[in-house]
C-alpha cells in the first residue's frame, strides 16, 4: 500500500543505515537500523505507522542535505 507520509526507503546493509525519503522531500538516514527492522518495515502494511512505531525516536539519525552530500 503506497504510503501518504514516506515516498520510498532504501537500506544500506554493510553500514547499517536506513534511509527514508518522505513525502515532503525530506530525507533522513538512519543508523544502527538492523536488518530485520529494514525487513519489518518491507512487509508493513502502513511504512507511516511502522516507522512512528518502530524507528521514530528509536535511532540515531541525520538529515541528508544534498548539497553537502549529508
Amino acid at each position: 500500500m503506497p504510503s501518504s507520509v514516506i515516498r520510498a526507503f532504501y537500506y544500506d546493509a554493510p553500514h547499517a543505515v536506513l534511509r527514508i525519503v518522505f513525502v515532503s522531500g525530506a530525507v533522513y538516514d538512519y543508523q544502527a537500523v538492523p536488518a530485520s527492522v529494514y525487513e519489518a518495515m518491507r512487509k508493513a502494511f502502513s511504512k507511516g505507522t511502522f516507522f512512528n512505531n518502530e524507528i521514530k525516536d528509536k535511532f540515531e539519525f541525520s538529515r541528508y542535505n544534498k548539497d553537502e552530500g549529508r
